[in-house]
């Protein structure tokens, strides 16, 4: 799976955190705020000059500068196709 520093998502896009890097206090923050492994997050906006960055996670919204969103690695989640947010899990349809 294709990973990318969490400061290249764009807005909407859901992604699952792979690994946390930089310094160690930045490193214990971005842990401490919720930035683990295998944690959901989603980019929900950028300020008018790029920086900083909202995210939403854990149930809440957190803003990180560019150069600290960096530091967490994630793996984006493709979206689903209108077609699949439309059927019920597990149904295929017929063409």
């Amino acid at each position: 799976m294709e990973t990318v520093a969490l400061s290249e998502l764009p807005p909407g896009t859901v992604a699952i955190v792979e690994s946390v890097h930089g310094a160690r206090d930045l490193r214990r923050r971005l842990l401490e705020m919720g930035f683990c492994n295998r944690t959901m997050v989603t980019a929900i906006r950028r300020a008018p000059l790029g920086d900083p960055i909202e995210f939403f996670l854990r149930g809440y919204y957190v803003s990180l500068r560019t150069e600290e969103a960096r530091c967490v690695v994630v793996s984006p989640i493709p979206a689903a196709s209108e077609e699949e947010r439309s059927t019920p899990s597990g149904l295929r349809l017929r063409k």
